[in-house]
């Protein structure tokens, strides 16, 4: 699944390009997740805004033809789901089987290809009311986000008896460490992923944060990962895979001690860590 850097990776990839497009249509194919939520045809005219992400959903902003630039934009809400990807480009050809959503702007087209059909596209009158709203209601911080301290997690995470791996995955508290970021992070911490998350100390917050934060500064710089089919809006692969400390390295050396990798089955996702490197 395109985690938070894949996403934010697809963002940048087509948000300048397609900002001050104009909408010529929007094609629907077969159902995703939700309806659209509107008539395609009132969008078109409208004009392409600053692209914005939150979590993992993207929020593509329309300001229809003669409505005051004042007045908070309507738009799209985009989630790739399991297996979508964006491409953005002046010409994309037919449409296959797989591509299920085309926002054709004067600029390009945008088309969501996926074969799951786990994403969604929805329309609501702003990010803060209906749909849109209601999706994005339950997401924690930003990984980035000043507020994203070692206290704030501390507490957030007192009394919790999941395992702080499963805690960061539910993205409740901060979103963005999937799987893949999970993992590593929780191996730069030194922190064992079975642990409680409310046992950690204020002293481990402050370690994980700041390594969730690193790895997801590692992930975006090398693109994001590949470990299936994803590529950005250019078509382009992610590298971040490549580098893994632990993730889908079980068997292998840890590159610390040189102890071999475990993995375990962690709410049916797959936990790679060091049983050494990694204490409770």
């Amino acid at each position: 699944m395109p985690e938070l850097p894949e996403v934010e990776v697809t963002r940048q990839s087509f948000a300048s390009r397609i900002l001050g497009a104009q909408v010529l249509s929007l094609r629907m194919g077969k159902p995703l997740r939700w309806p659209l939520g509107c008539d395609p045809g009132r969008l078109e005219g409208a004009t392409v805004g600053a692209v914005l992400r939150r979590g993992k959903y993207l929020w593509v902003p329309l300001s229809p033809a003669g409505v005051s630039a004042e007045s908070p934009p309507e738009g799209l809400l985009v989630h790739l789901g399991m297996s979508g990807a964006l491409s953005f480009a002046k010409s994309l050809g037919p449409a296959g089987p797989h591509d299920h959503f085309e926002l054709d702007t004067t600029a390009g087209l945008l088309r969501l290809t996926d074969p799951r059909r786990f994403g969604a596209v929805v329309w609501g009158a702003s990010m803060a009311s209906g749909l849109p709203a209601r999706l994005l209601a339950g997401l924690g911080l930003e990984p980035f986000d000043e507020a994203m301290t070692g206290a704030y997690l501390h507490q957030r995470l007192k009394g919790r008896k999941v395992s702080i791996k499963q805690a960061l995955l539910a993205g409740d508290i901060v979103v963005g460490a999937g799987n893949i970021y999970a993992c590593e992070a929780l191996f730069m911490a030194g922190i064992d992923p079975q642990l409680a998350a409310g046992r950690l100390s204020r002293a481990r917050c402050d370690r994980l944060v700041l390594a969730v934060q690193e790895v997801l500064h590692q992930a975006l710089a090398m693109g994001g990962s590949s470990l299936r089919d994803f590529k950005d809006a250019h078509g382009s692969l992610g590298h971040f895979q490549l580098s893994t400390r632990v993730y889908g390295r079980e068997g292998e050396p840890c590159r610390n001690c040189a102890t071999a990798v475990r993995r375990m089955l962690q709410g049916q996702r797959s936990t790679f860590f060091c049983p050494v490197c990694q204490k409770k």
